[in-house]
C-alpha cells in the first residue's frame, strides 16, 4: 500500500511532469532546432553513426573507469554506512530497498550536495585557469555528473556494476542533460524502461546519446568560449566575471542532473516496491 509520503512524492512528480508539458520551443529553438537537423542530414550517415557509436563508447569506458576507481568505493561504503543509522541489519545494497522513500532520499541528497559543491568549484576554477583547464572542463563536467547519477541510483539500492543498472543510469544521465522541451519524452521513454522485468542484462535499445544531444555539445562550446573571451576581464588580477560564468553553469547543470535523477529514482523505487507487494 503507498503511504501518504509516497502519493505527495508522486503529485510532486506529477505537478514537473505537467511543467515539461507545457514548455514549448520558441521561435529560435525551432530554428536552432532546424539548424542542428539539417547539419546532423548533411553529414554521411556512416560518419554519423560512427560519431554516435564512438560517443557512446566512451561514456560506458567512462562510466566503468569510476565505477571501479577507489573514490566510488569509499562512497559505496558511505552509503551503507548512512542507511544502517536507520536500519542497523542492512548488510548489501539490495537491503536498502526496504528503507523508506524519505530516508533513501535523504541518503541520495546528502551524495548530491557534495557533487553540486564540486561542479561548483570545478566550474570556478575552469572561469580562473587557462587554456588546460578550459580543454578538460568538458570530460571533468561529464565524469562528475555520470559520477553523480551513479551515486543516486546506490543510494536507492540499486549496484550499477550490473550491465542493466548500468545502462538504465546513463540513460538517466542523458535524459537530465536535455533541454526540457525534449526532455519530457525520455523521461517517459525511462518510465517505460521500468515495466521491464528485472534484468541482469539490458534488453533495450543499448544507444545513449542521439542528435538531440548535440545542443548540450553546443551549450559547452559556447560557455568556453566565453570564457575564454573574458579571460583578461580581471579585478585585482582576478578573473571574476570568468570565474561566475564557469562556477553558475556547472552548478546549474550538476542540480539539474541530479533533481531529475532523484526524481526518476524515486518513481523506481515506488513503483518496484508496489510491483513487490
Amino acid at each position: 500500500m503507498r503511504s501518504k509520503r509516497e502519493q505527495a512524492i508522486l503529485d510532486n512528480i506529477k505537478e514537473w511532469e505537467s511543467q515539461l508539458v507545457e514548455q514549448e520551443a520558441t521561435d529560435f529553438q525551432k530554428m536552432f532546432d532546424k539548424w542542428v537537423h539539417n547539419t546532423i542530414v548533411k553529414l554521411p550517415e556512416k560518419k554519423r553513426k560512427d560519431f554516435f557509436t564512438k560517443a557512446d563508447g566512451w561514456l560506458f569506458h567512462l562510466h566503468a573507469l569510476i565505477q571501479s576507481s577507489q573514490s566510488q568505493l569509499e562512497a559505496r561504503n558511505r552509503i551503507l554506512g548512512t542507511s544502517r543509522l536507520f536500519n542497523e541489519s542492512i548488510e548489501q545494497l539490495e537491503d536498502l530497498k526496504a528503507l523508506s522513500i524519505d530516508q533513501l532520499t535523504y541518503i541520495a541528497e546528502q551524495q548530491t550536495a557534495r557533487h553540486r559543491l564540486y561542479s561548483f568549484v570545478q566550474g570556478g576554477a575552469t572561469g580562473a585557469g587557462g587554456l588546460l583547464l578550459l580543454t578538460a572542463d568538458f570530460p571533468v563536467m561529464i565524469a562528475l555528473n555520470v559520477k553523480a547519477v551513479q551515486l543516486i541510483a546506490t543510494s536507492f539500492g540499486h549496484d550499477v556494476n550490473k550491465p542493466y543498472e548500468m545502462m538504465l543510469a546513463l540513460k538517466v544521465f542523458h535524459a537530465s542533460l536535455l533541454p526540457g522541451r525534449l526532455q519530457q519524452y525520455a523521461w517517459y521513454n525511462l518510465l517505460q524502461e521500468l515495466e521491464q522485468e528485472d534484468s541482469f542484462f539490458y534488453e533495450g535499445d543499448e544507444a545513449v546519446l542521439q542528435p538531440a544531444s548535440t545542443e548540450i555539445i553546443l551549450k559547452q562550446i559556447l560557455k568556453t568560449f566565453s570564457i575564454y573571451a573574458l579571460r583578461r576581464k580581471l579585478f585585482q588580477g582576478i578573473p571574476i566575471i570568468g570565474m561566475a560564468i564557469g562556477s553558475t553553469v556547472n552548478y546549474r547543470l550538476t542540480r539539474n542532473v541530479t533533481e531529475f535523477a532523484n526524481r526518476f529514482y524515486q518513481v523506481r523505487h515506488i513503483v518496484e516496491k508496489e510491483k513487490r507487494a
